[in-house]
């Protein structure tokens, strides 16, 4: 369970240049904004594509320049959590954690992993800016994901809710069993959920 990433890309006057190799657990891209790591993340969820490289996740290649291998995004199997939760207004908690999963058997254990099962029957605008990032972070893992992608799963958040995500994520890193990378800028993130870190 790991990333073999090694990309280049132009984007305007800047380029985005990375060279990883990381085993399972959750990888942290640490670096000030503005210096591509959110780019990093599109690439490998396939919403953006490198100028050159390749990209390998848990064995399996999604994108190679030289062998002229690009995966379609809706057959990578990335969980991807954004910045903005992105929940639908006009469902429920539930059928947004069920959005894209193939059915219900997953759905007690995740939200006892998350703690958000007095969340179900609520609306999204409803819930404070840490429910909606767990509730986010639930729908990721129940679409049946090969990997996580996380982008500044924190940002935005007061003290108390940044403590209730990280706990979450920590329980993510250590039960769920698939490889995270996840973008931040804030050190003290990095250093308790990373396994590894990579600055940028």
């Amino acid at each position: 369970m790991s990333f073999e990433i090694r990309v280049e890309k132009r984007l305007g006057e800047a380029s985005v240049a990375l060279d990883l190799h990381a085993g399972e657990g959750l990888t942290v891209l640490f670096g000030p904004s503005g210096i591509g790591k959110t780019s990093v993340l599109n690439m490998v969820a396939g919403l953006l594509r490198p100028d050159a490289g390749r990209i390998v996740v848990a064995g399996r290649t999604l994108f190679d320049s030289a062998q002229g291998i690009d995966v379609a995004p809706e057959h990578r199997r990335a969980g991807y959590v954004f910045q903005d939760p992105r929940l639908f207004p006009h469902r429920r908690v539930r059928a947004n954690l069920l959005y894209g999963a193939a059915d219900d058997s997953g759905l007690a254990a995740t939200v006892a992993m998350l703690g958000i099962g007095h969340l179900l029957d609520r609306w999204p605008r409803t819930l404070s800016g840490g429910e909606a990032r767990r509730v986010a972070i639930g729908r990721a893992l129940l679409s049946d994901p090969a990997f996580l992608l996380l982008d500044e799963p924190l940002s935005s958040l007061d003290r108390s809710r940044r403590g209730e995500i990280m706990d979450a994520l920590l329980r993510v890193r250590d039960e769920a069993g698939l490889p995270i990378l996840m973008v931040t800028h804030d050190p003290e993130e990095a250093e308790r959920l990373g396994t590894r870190i990579v600055t940028v």
